[in-house]
């Protein structure tokens, strides 16, 4: 038999999968460990709230109580104290102790533990950005694979539709939604979601971001509907379902992959504006936004509670930003391959 041929690999050496090969790039990357790093432990100490609230601080950071006291320097210090003017007239909260067993951070115009609820709203938070960008981004992959794949009509169909919702403001588009549900809630038949549900925010933060994900993912369809191995398939008579399963989605996935930390920060940046609006995350309940709105009256007096969730909101922003771009740089094919050569 005449040619080169290609040598099989040593016995015994097993042979490193895609996959393989850009996770151990991304653990190589320091900025992307780091990232993770940050996110993890963002969600443990979140999932540490009630702990927290109930063992350590001894609080309830839902109820309002301005007569309750702190035990500080040795006596009982009142949480709501004498505003500093010339009049003493008012009362403002205790400013950050930096004692987690008496208000760590201070407390807000109810008397409420300001550490408490940061952690508590980071629960919220953290869970409608997660739950957004999934189901943006499960969204945008129907809409984009089905645009890029069937083209003609359903491709102008979708892309139309797409264009409408990107040409209005993202956010005026999240508030329009939601001053209609918050109002009034949702009844879809049988089903009604009351309007302090996360479920709206979840369900409106992910449908205004829908065309911003559709789009890339639309393009990477539409150059691997031209691909060799898609030609291939479809000179040996495979049907369109299993040309999209096993051919297109799969190399979709890695799009979907790195456009998820970048959707769940923008979900973050809207769920935070629109609670801080009063539209998102309605009261009792807490989360970074409302907190900061909370704040608001206090930014000259006691800067920490908007200060607080607007930094954890900065932190979570930014890792997720970078863990974007390490996947992106272990995902990338002509790079992974490089890399996976022995």
């Amino acid at each position: 038999m005449s040619g080169t041929s290609v040598m099989p690999p040593a016995r015994g050496k097993r042979v490193k999968g895609p996959w393989e090969v850009a996770a151990r790039t991304l653990l190589r990357m320091p900025s992307a460990v780091a990232s993770l790093s940050i996110l993890a432990l963002l969600v443990i100490v979140s999932l540490a709230a009630p702990f927290y609230a109930r063992h350590v601080a001894h609080t309830d950071p839902f109820e309002s109580d301005v007569a309750a006291t702190v035990f500080l320097h040795g006596e009982d210090v009142p949480v709501m104290q004498p505003n500093q003017n010339r009049l003493h007239l008012g009362l403002t909260p205790i400013g950050p102790t930096w004692r987690p067993s008496a208000d760590l951070l201070g407390a807000d115009t109810q008397g409420r533990d300001v550490a408490a609820r940061l952690l508590y709203g980071g629960r919220n938070s953290l869970l409608i950005s997660s739950c957004a960008a999934i189901l943006c981004i499960v969204l945008a992959a129907v809409v984009g694979i089905c645009a890029g794949f069937f083209g003609g009509l359903v491709d102008i169909l979708l892309s139309r539709l797409m264009d409408v919702m990107w040409a209005i403001p993202v956010y005026l588009f999240a508030i329009s939604l939601s001053i209609v549900t918050v109002s009034h809630g949702l009844s879809l038949g049988p089903i009604t979601i009351r309007s302090d549900s996360l479920i709206l925010p979840i369900a409106i933060i992910a449908l205004v971001y829908v065309p911003y994900a559709a789009r890339p993912i639309r393009g990477r369809v539409l150059s691997l509907r031209q691909a060799e191995f898609v030609l291939a398939a479809r000179c040996l008579g495979a049907s369109r379902t299993r040309i999209l399963l096993r051919e297109i989605l799969p190399n979709v996935s890695t799009t979907l992959i790195v456009l998820a930390p970048l959707v769940m920060a923008l979900a973050l940046l809207a769920e935070s504006a629109l609670s801080f609006l009063s539209i998102g995350v309605q009261s009792p309940q807490a989360s970074w936004g409302t907190i900061i709105e909370d704040g608001q009256g206090l930014i000259y007096t006691r800067p920490a509670v908007a200060i607080a969730p607007g930094l954890a909101i900065v932190i979570t922003v930014l890792a997720l930003n970078v863990l974007g771009d390490g996947l992106r740089d272990a995902l990338d094919v002509r790079e992974t391959s490089r890399r996976g050569s022995p």
